[in-house]
């Protein structure tokens, strides 16, 4: 319940469901930030930091390639795998095998996210 316009509350929403999203990215699925045994503040600071460093690059050449390459979308409609999982696997191709394509990656680090609605 809201005493908000529809659109607005729409909005509102959209927004804290990416938020949601992106927490249960680096909570769950593959950075297992809630796994430590990690207590004191300081540490436990420094690591929710490096992680989100990390997912935030990983976000951010995922959103590079599936402007190049779009990802397969399933019978059901969505997309085979998120954006930040299909950076991941790109990033750790890179690093394991093919580090010629490292500094591609690592340029693109240096650059800004594209303007919504840009293509």
């Amino acid at each position: 319940m809201t005493d908000l316009k529809i659109w607005a509350a729409c909005h509102i929403y959209r927004q804290h469901w990416s938020i949601e999203c992106a927490f249960s990215s680096i909570k769950s699925r593959g950075f297992g930030l809630e796994a430590t045994a990690i207590t004191k503040p300081d540490r436990l600071e420094r690591r929710f930091g490096v992680v989100t460093l990390a997912w935030v690059c990983c976000l951010r050449v995922g959103v590079c390639w599936a402007l190049q390459t779009p990802t397969p979308i399933k019978a059901h409609g969505r997309q085979a795998w998120s954006v930040v999982q299909y950076g991941w696997d790109l990033l750790v191709v890179a690093i394991r095998w093919t580090r010629s394509t490292c500094s591609t990656y690592f340029s693109l680090l240096n650059q800004p996210f594209p303007a919504p609605g840009a293509a």
